[in-house]
C-alpha cells in the first residue's frame, strides 16, 4: 500500500532540558512541599504525644523524682549516643544553666561529653561498659538517671540504666514508641509516639524541655505553683 496520502508520524521530541534558574526554582518548589510535609509528621507525632494521658502522667512522675532529687541537693546522671548523646547534654545544659527564671544551678552531668574518659572505658572495658562504668564513678543512691535511646535497645544505655537500679538511683529512659527493652529497665520508660528517628528525637527534646521548665518552676516557686 502505498504511503503517499499517509506520512509517517513525527517521533516525540525529547523535552528541552531546563536552565540552571528554572531547575534552581523547581527544586526551591519541592523543598517548600517536602518542609510542609516534614513539620506536618512532626507536628502529629506532637499531638500524640500530648492526646496520651498515661504518658503524661509518666512525664509529670519523672518531673517530680528530679524534683525530689535536686531538693535534697542531689544529682541527674544523663546518657546516650549520637543524637540521644546531643539530647543528653542539652537537657544537661538546662538545668546547669537555666530554662527561663533566674535561680542556683542545678547539679546535672552528660556522660558522654568526656572523650578520655568514654574511649578509655570503650577500649579497655568494651563500648557496652561506657556509661555504667561512670555511673558507678559518680552516681549515688537516691540521684536520677536518664537514658536516652530512639530504639530503646542501646546496649551501653541498658547497661547503664541497670548499674544506676543497683545502686539505688532512681532511672529514667526515653524511648520510642514500642520502648524496645528499655520499656522494662526503668521505673519511668516515657516512649515517644513514632516509629521513626527524627520524630522520636523532636520528642525527646520536647519532653527534656517540659521537664526542665516543670521542675525549674517547682524549685523556684515551691510546690502547688507550677502552673
Amino acid at each position: 500500500m502505498s504511503t503517499e496520502n499517509f506520512p509517517l508520524s513525527t517521533p516525540p521530541q525529547p523535552l528541552s532540558p531546563l536552565t540552571p534558574d528554572e531547575a534552581r526554582a523547581k527544586e526551591g518548589e519541592e523543598f517548600v512541599h517536602s518542609a510542609g510535609r516534614t513539620i506536618a509528621a512532626s507536628i502529629a507525632a506532637h499531638q500524640r504525644l500530648l492526646g496520651n494521658d498515661a504518658t503524661m502522667h509518666l512525664i509529670a512522675a519523672a518531673t517530680a523524682a528530679l524534683v525530689s532529687a535536686f531538693r535534697r541537693g542531689q544529682k541527674v546522671l544523663l546518657f546516650g549516643n549520637g543524637g540521644s548523646a546531643a539530647d543528653a547534654q542539652h537537657i544537661a545544659a538546662e538545668f546547669v544553666g537555666r530554662f527561663t527564671l533566674e535561680r542556683a544551678a542545678l547539679p546535672a552531668t552528660a556522660l558522654s561529653v568526656n572523650t578520655s574518659c568514654v574511649t578509655a572505658i570503650g577500649n579497655d572495658y568494651g563500648f557496652d561498659l561506657v556509661f555504667a562504668r561512670q555511673i558507678e564513678a559518680f552516681g549515688k543512691q537516691g540521684d536520677v538517671a536518664i537514658g536516652i535511646s530512639t530504639s530503646g535497645n542501646s546496649p551501653n544505655v541498658l547497661m547503664g540504666l541497670a548499674r544506676s537500679k543497683e545502686m539505688g538511683l532512681t532511672t529514667v529512659a526515653l524511648a520510642g514508641a514500642s520502648g524496645g527493652k528499655m520499656k522494662g529497665s526503668a521505673d519511668y520508660c516515657i516512649c515517644a509516639p513514632s516509629d521513626e528517628t527524627p520524630r522520636i528525637q523532636e520528642c525527646h527534646i520536647l519532653i527534656g524541655h517540659v521537664i526542665a521548665e516543670l521542675a525549674e518552676r517547682a524549685i523556684v516557686y515551691g510546690a502547688g505553683s507550677i502552673s
